[in-house]
This record gives C-alpha cells, sequence and structure tokens, in this order.
C-alpha cells in the first residue's frame, strides 16, 4: 500500500494497520491522530517520537505482541495471526540455528523474563540465531531500568520495518 492509501483508509482500519507495526494502543492512538502524513520520513519520525512518548507500561503492551526469538511456530501463529508472517520472516535465522543454541536461546529467554518481566525484545532482521543468543546473553546482567531503555529501543526499530513493510505491501 502506498503512504497516500494509508493516508486515506478509515479511521478502524488505519488503526489495524498501525496495530500490525506496534502493539502499544496508546501509540497506535496517537499516531491515528497524526493522519495524514506528509511523506514517509515525516511517517518514521513521528512513530519515534510518539513511542518515545509513551510510558513504561505502554512499552510493555507492544512487547506482549511479540513471539519469543526461537519460540514455537504453531504457537506464534495462533497467537500473533496478523503479524506472525512478518515475525518468522524476521526470525528466519532462527530456523537454522542448532539445538544447543536455540536451547540457550530458550534458557537465556526465560531467564531473561524472570528477570525482566517481559521477554527478550531484539531486532531479529538480518541476526542469525547465535548473534541474537549473544546479545541476549550480553543484555543479561544489565539493570532493569537500562535494559527497558533498549528493549524500547528495539521495539522502536522493529516498528518502523514494519511500516516500510506495510508501504511495500
Amino acid at each position: 500500500m502506498t503512504l497516500q492509501e494509508l493516508n486515506h483508509l478509515p479511521k478502524p482500519a488505519l488503526a489495524d494497520a498501525l496495530s500490525k507495526c506496534c502493539g502499544s494502543t496508546a501509540w497506535v492512538e496517537k499516531m491515528g491522530a497524526l493522519f495524514p502524513m506528509a511523506d514517509t520520513e515525516t511517517l518514521k519520525r513521528e512513530a519515534t517520537t510518539q513511542w518515545n512518548k509513551l510510558s513504561e507500561a505502554d512499552w510493555r503492551e507492544a512487547f506482549t505482541h511479540h513471539p519469543k526469538i526461537g519460540g514455537d511456530v504453531a504457537a506464534l501463529r495462533e497467537k500473533f495471526a496478523t503479524t506472525s508472517t512478518w515475525a518468522e520472516g524476521e526470525q528466519a535465522a532462527v530456523k537454522q540455528a542448532s539445538q544447543a543454541t536455540l536451547e540457550a536461546l530458550a534458557a537465556g529467554n526465560t531467564e531473561y523474563e524472570q528477570k525482566f518481566g517481559y521477554i527478550f525484545i531484539v531486532c531479529a532482521t538480518g541476526k542469525s540465531a547465535e548473534e541474537m543468543l549473544a546479545l541476549l546473553q550480553a543484555r543479561l546482567p544489565n539493570k532493569p531500568e537500562d535494559e527497558i531503555v533498549i528493549a524500547m529501543g528495539e521495539q522502536d526499530k522493529i516498528t518502523r520495518i514494519r511500516l516500510e513493510k506495510i508501504l511495500a505491501a
């Protein structure tokens, strides 16, 4: 879809399209109120600006709309039907990973979620399973107040990529 087409969607359809990019209700509402957008750069800039204005609760809500890296594909399809194709593509490198790497990712995800209270968020596009595992292990020692900032930055990257995917569809 083009930006022009996105600009002219009825509000419910626009909200649905935006929610595929970011699962925060507040972000979808704030972004929806800014349409129409002048150009793609304005759209991306506003996506980041509005994301950065949200509360930690809003960020955590968005995180719940992501499957765990290396998670069960059938569960991913069921829970995240509207974005499962994107998530699978974003995590495609995980399918190539060794059993040891997959097990380490699963264990790391569990440890991360227990420590921080949300799943490990990383912009997986272009990263191998081994790279994601290294990032996970590097971020585990972080303080919660530092990690939430890193996770919200990763969500912002994911959102911007998904906005590009909407405009490329």
